[in-house]
């Protein structure tokens, strides 16, 4: 198994003709990931090579989920048309939208994610400005590297695209049921707390990492549904340590105000109830091997 993305994702690209969205579909094809099609409304009709794959373009996403059974939607489309795109999507009814774009105003966020909520939340939104979702051995949905890790029995959830690859990487060895990049934005539709109850849920995720990074209280509110709702064994890392007090610092989220949202603060909230914290990424990794060893 694997959250969110499965081996049967059937996996569209919005903005598929683009630099971007065509070269990152083509990556997808050669992971092994199922690209039914992608959309584009002025070359509705073109079929794209591929990775050695004949992927079509459709017109509108509904067209795509009719046509080729998309039930999950890569999103490339450019800040300014972004919110539209993302709109579209909830409109169709596609259970899960991926949306790679950074720079989306949050204005315009806050407009998609609370549309989706009107709309019943039958459409997931992860992002924006996020990596994706990669299942090893199942499907990679964005930008994340698919040869950097194996597929395993770790659950990885990380505000920070960087910081997933390395985890992913220094864990190569064990590897990952899934990992999901939410992204660092003040608003994003997909939060830790949501993927902390999907990995807590999944039978094949033994335990779980978790990325945060200074700014907001998000990290904080994920120790508190920890102490109560998960059994698993999580590890974290929670980047900016070193950040100078009073300064904002990396993602538009990170943002502190006083002794709130600092790295400290998060690690002894997520600590207290029983969350072991690195203070590197390569410490955080460890204590993991430590957890499958011990459970081994």
């Amino acid at each position: 198994m694997a959250i969110f993305l499965t081996g049967d994702s059937r996996v569209m690209v919005q903005g598929i003709t683009g630099a971007e969205g065509s070269k990152h579909a083509a990556r997808m094809v050669a992971a092994g990931t199922k690209i039914v099609g992608g959309t584009n409304p002025r070359r509705a009709g073109d079929i794209l090579e591929l990775s050695g794959e004949r992927v079509p373009v459709y017109a509108s996403v509904s067209e795509t989920m009719a046509e080729g059974g998309a039930n999950v939607s890569v999103v490339f489309v450019p800040p300014a048309f972004l919110k539209g795109a993302v709109m579209e999507s909830i409109d169709a009814g596609i259970p899960l939208v991926i949306v790679i774009t950074e720079g989306v105003p949050v204005h315009d966020t806050a407009n998609f994610w609370a549309y989706a909520g009107a709309k019943g939340n039958v459409t997931r939104i992860v992002g924006p400005n996020c990596p994706g979702i990669a299942s090893p051995g199942k499907s990679n949905a964005g930008i994340i590297p698919a040869d950097i890790t194996t597929e395993g029995r770790i659950g990885l959830v990380s505000k920070s695209g960087t910081l997933t690859y390395q985890m992913m990487y220094e864990l190569r060895d064990i590897g990952f049921s899934t990992a999901v990049g939410i992204g660092g934005d003040p608003i994003i539709g997909t939060t830790h707390i949501d993927c902390l109850q999907a990995f807590e849920n999944d039978p094949e995720t033994d335990a779980i990492v978790m990325i945060g990074e200074i700014g907001g209280d998000a990290e904080e509110r994920a120790a508190a549904y920890i102490e109560k709702n998960v059994t698993k064994p999580v590890v974290a890392y929670v980047a900016g340590f070193t950040a100078p007090e009073g300064k904002t610092m990396g993602h538009a989220g990170a943002i502190i105000s006083g002794s709130a949202g600092t790295a400290q603060a998060k690690k002894e909230a997520l600590e207290k109830v029983g969350v072991r914290v690195g203070k590197t990424p390569s410490e955080t990794a460890q204590l993991v091997r430590e957890i499958v060893v011990q459970a081994g």
